[in-house]
């Protein structure tokens, strides 16, 4: 991460001292979009703390009324040919099942507190403390092509954009997301060879005694029977639901949040939790992360918008555009692609401009295709920052790369099912 934060730095003050020979006011410009950046960070960071206390009391309630380790469970079969380094029953299991589910039904503000919670409980498993193990890889690489089942966020601004049918959007998503899942997947594995773990140094006695550990319940030799039919029909209850979704996905999205978080509640009731003391230990947490996390969103953030404002992000999207037109691509998508894996707020703003441009609207093809890129691919360089950053991680491996590549997939499988369907 420090090579990748210095190079963006170097690279946009250099493309402004350049610009600013022929036009100036460049680094001026420049200047500005760096202070304002630092400031829009901290305001993120800032909004993060009610999403972040709330799901985070939410999930503590969840891991008391025994679910997360439920969902472990049925999903071991699965997730444990991803995760093989991970303890059956560890509390990583858990938070990482969540952390998706929330993705797939597109709760992205809901997904975040999960995954920071995964990421801090698979560093408490991590050997060599500030290093990615290639079980946080892998899960920051899912996390940046999750299958999406519910782009909500794309289907509210479509329906104001004025769509004819903004739930049109849900299958080339999720066709998207299919085949960048996958790449993750194998991005991830490949690179663990390439970039391999160095051994971990010996640490003093007691130092991994501050490392924050929730006992988890002892499995037993037969927790195991019957895993198999169980996991096969949560994968049968799952198919289901891609379909409902196909049919009734604009009908159903509005429910998702408020049904998880009464059903969270009444279960921690059932299971006689004291929900609200549990709920709001699990909020004093959720403050003290989203503040760890904002140190590492300036950084990112001001990186970012130096490399947007200094022009140096024209000077990569501008010939991409041209050179895969051809294809199929035009430069608006090239640019939300880009846009979408440096920032949310400047993607979603651009999406936000094609949908409610009379000359694009959201049901042509260009409309189709940007409201695909936008669902189907995550902020890589904002997840690298709130999920590292929360676990303390500085040594970033490939997870970067295995991100953007896993990025690049989901643009040419939005590019061929858009083209298939709309062109």
């Amino acid at each position: 991460m420090n090579i990748v934060f210095l190079a963006i730095v170097l690279v946009s003050v250099a493309v402004a001292g350049v610009h600013e020979f022929t036009a100036p006011g460049g680094m001026e410009a420049l200047g500005t979009q760096l202070a304002q950046s630092a400031q829009d960070a901290v305001t993120l960071g800032i909004g993060l703390i009610g999403a972040m206390a709330l799901f985070q009391g939410l999930l503590r309630v969840a891991e008391a009324s025994g679910l997360l380790d439920g969902l472990a469970r049925l999903l071991r079969p699965i997730l444990h040919r991803l995760f093989p380094q991970i303890p059956p029953g560890d509390p990583a299991m858990g938070a990482m099942v969540m952390n998706v589910a929330a993705n797939m039904l597109g709760l992205s503000n809901a997904a975040t507190p999960f995954g920071v919670r995964a990421m801090r409980e698979l560093d408490r498993l991590n050997p060599v403390k500030g290093t990615a193990t290639n079980a946080m890889v892998l899960f920051l690489a899912i996390n940046t092509a999750n299958v999406t089942l519910l782009p909500t966020h794309v289907m509210a601004l479509r329906a104001a954009a004025g769509s004819h049918d903004p739930a049109a959007v849900i299958p080339t998503t999720l066709f998207a997301t299919v085949f960048a899942t996958g790449a993750a997947i194998l991005f991830a594995r490949l690179g663990a060879r390439w970039w391999p773990t160095p051994h971990p140094n010996p640490l003093p006695q007691g130092e991994r005694e501050l490392d924050v550990h929730v006992p988890s319940p002892p499995v037993g030799e037969g927790q195991g029977e019957g895993a198999g039919w169980k996991s096969a029909l949560a994968l049968l209850v799952f198919a289901a639901f891609i379909a409902a979704t196909l049919l009734w996905g604009r009908a159903i999205s509005p429910w998702i949040l408020p049904v998880m978080v009464a059903g969270l509640l009444a279960l921690g009731a059932i299971r006689r939790v004291p929900v609200y003391e549990v709920f709001v230990k699990g909020a004093k947490d959720g403050l003290w992360i989203s503040l760890r996390i904002i140190p590492y969103l300036i950084a990112v953030l001001v990186a970012v918008g130096m490399f947007r404002a200094s022009g140096a992000m024209d000077l990569i999207v501008a010939p991409l555009g041209r050179a895969l037109a051809p294809v199929g691509l035009p430069a608006e998508a090239v640019t939300m692609a880009v846009l979408r894996s440096l920032s949310g707020s400047a993607s979603f703003g651009y999406l936000a401009a094609l949908l409610k441009d009379p000359a694009i609207g959201p049901d042509s093809y260009l409309g189709m295709l940007v409201s695909t890129l936008y669902g189907s691919s995550e902020t890589t360089f904002y997840v690298l920052a709130v999920y590292f950053g929360a676990a303390g991680v500085r040594r970033i491996r490939h997870a970067l790369i295995a991100g953007l590549l896993a990025d690049a997939v989901a643009l040419i499988a939005a590019t061929a099912i858009c083209g298939w369907l709309y062109r």
